[in-house]
């Protein structure tokens, strides 16, 4: 019996580098809640928004920390105390995650409709990975593994001339997260090696603390979206670090 090698690939910051267009979207949002946010997002802010990236685990919390930022809040402000003052927003907005949810994918939808060409543009995959992933398909069976909604994934790999089939990707959509697809996806190829490559530590640790995934290689993605903190952290874990140049090598 041959054993295979199966991909599970994080998206935004494994093969997208989605932080200046996550920025927006979450301004663009922000402003039709807040009343007394400028139409544009000043680039001083979008700036400051990558260095709290790493804070972010779904799409929709750009809305709240573009507030913070639009605020004023430090960044060492809102990565020491992150989850209280998300939580303080959004009560004091009065609105439900799920309604958040909703609004930061209407956003979204709004702006690729009106301009696919400029939204595509502020979601450039990260160097040679279109041709990483084009050869992987040749070779070998992956699937992403993401906290996006799965429409936005598709029309990114499609500018990129990616294929991949729908059933291959696993997105906000399906109301799991990320430890029940990769179980299912060791159902799916219980003689094959599953490397699951993710460049959130905590999502890595998540994995690393659960029994049932024991048998999953984890890689953690240094060129994404976490912290030196981050990196030395998982140098201590039974983890292989990777650098973009080794990625799928």
């Amino acid at each position: 019996m041959t054993h295979s090698t199966i991909y599970a690939l994080d998206f935004d910051g494994v093969i997208c580098d989605s932080a200046v267009e996550t920025a927006i979207t979450g301004w663009k949002a922000a402003g039709t809640l807040w009343g007394d946010m400028p139409t544009a997002a000043p680039q001083a802010i979008i700036e400051q928004f990558r260095l709290i990236r790493p804070m972010i685990e779904t799409g929709y919390e750009a809305i709240l920390a573009m507030r913070l930022l639009y605020l004023e809040e430090s960044i060492e402000a809102i990565c020491n105390d992150y989850g209280d003052k998300i939580q303080r927003l959004l009560s004091e907005a009065q609105i439900t995650v799920d309604e958040l949810k909703k609004l930061f994918g209407e956003t979204r939808d709004t702006w690729i409709e009106n301009d696919l060409a400029d939204w595509v543009n502020m979601n450039p995959l990260f160097a040679n990975v279109a041709t990483k992933l084009q050869l992987l398909g040749n070779q070998s069976t992956w699937y992403i593994v993401t906290t996006k909604q799965e429409r936005f994934v598709k029309q990114i790999l499609k500018a990129n001339a990616i294929e991949l089939a729908d059933e291959q990707i696993f997105g906000l959509d399906r109301n799991m997260n990320k430890m029940e697809v990769l179980k299912t996806l060791l159902k799916t190829h219980p003689n094959d090696t599953l490397h699951f490559v993710e460049d959130r530590l905590p999502t890595l640790l998540n994995v690393l603390n659960n029994t049932e995934l024991k048998s999953v290689k984890l890689i953690f993605a240094l060129w994404g979206y976490n912290t030196p903190q981050d990196k030395a952290l998982a140098a201590q874990q039974s983890v292989t670090l990777q650098q973009l140049e080794d990625f799928l090598e």
